[in-house]
């Protein structure tokens, strides 16, 4: 019975083992289901959101489908609330969050990335008329829309800003454009689609900030998955490479976003 028992004991342990093993091997089950499950937003354009037919699209959701494409898997998006976006991926709702995640060192404790494939930098916007304020040194004594915990609204208050709270860059933009404020400090790639949608709006950018690391983001997986984060990894190379990458940045932003 001693024996028998220790049997059991090691055969368990054993078991648990190989479950372990395979549960972390990510890639193998992705490619077992002919499909990769991807943590989206749907309601953050255009990264993520619904078009008018109500269908899911956006810069991140093409990204995904054209990675996917490379894993020689399709890609299925499952919607949630950013507050529990990244909480879905510990629930094993999804394998890989994308939904313009930035790369933080809190995240990385927690989570692996993929490479980067997206860079945005805080840019300086003014009312087009606007020929006092050419730099950040500029905005000193100066009123400046912001969301009071972002790093744009820090940027600003370091240069001196007098901060107009708001909740966001459609407010930011509405403060500014009403003679409100006389700035905003705010991302680079919101501007770029605001001006996609309104090439009219008497708004430009005069200033990109030097002063600190630009924002990067990446595709979010579960730690210790290496096999599946080297897949994305090539997939990702391989749409920058061929192409693919830039015609899906192009015609959300007009631009490479990728650096």
């Amino acid at each position: 019975m001693r024996f028998f028992g220790k049997t059991l004991v090691v055969g368990a342990v054993l078991s648990m083992l190989v479950q372990g093993a395979f549960a972390a091997d990510g890639l193998s089950q992705i490619k077992a289901a002919g499909e990769i499950k991807f943590g989206t937003e749907g309601t953050y354009a255009p990264f993520t959101y619904h078009d008018i037919s109500g269908d899911l699209t956006g810069f991140d959701v093409e990204v995904g489908r054209a990675v996917a494409k490379q894993l020689g898997v399709k890609a299925t998006f499952v919607e949630s609330k950013w507050d529990g976006l990244i909480a879905g991926l510990d629930d094993k709702r999804y394998d890989a969050v994308i939904n313009e995640v930035s790369i933080t060192p809190a995240r990385q404790a927690k989570y692996d990335f993929s490479d980067p494939y997206i860079t945005s930098h805080a840019v300086l916007l003014v009312a087009s008329n606007n020929t006092a304020i050419k730099t950040f040194s500029d905005l000193k004594g100066k009123k400046a829309a912001e969301t009071l915990s972002s790093n744009f609204g820090k940027i600003a208050k370091d240069n001196g800003a007098d901060i107009v709270p708001d909740n966001g860059f459609n407010e930011s933009i509405d403060l500014l454009l009403s003679g409100r404020v006389d700035a905003t400090v705010n991302d680079s790639l919101s501007y770029l689609d605001f001006k996609k949608h309104k090439p009219d709006a008497k708004i430009k950018q005069v200033a990109v900030y030097e002063g600190g690391s630009n924002d990067q983001s990446a595709i979010l997986v579960r730690k210790g998955d290496p096999e599946l984060v080297a897949a994305i990894n090539h997939a990702l190379a391989t749409i920058k490479s061929n192409g693919t990458y830039l015609k899906i940045s192009e015609k959300y932003f007009g631009k490479d976003v990728s650096k």
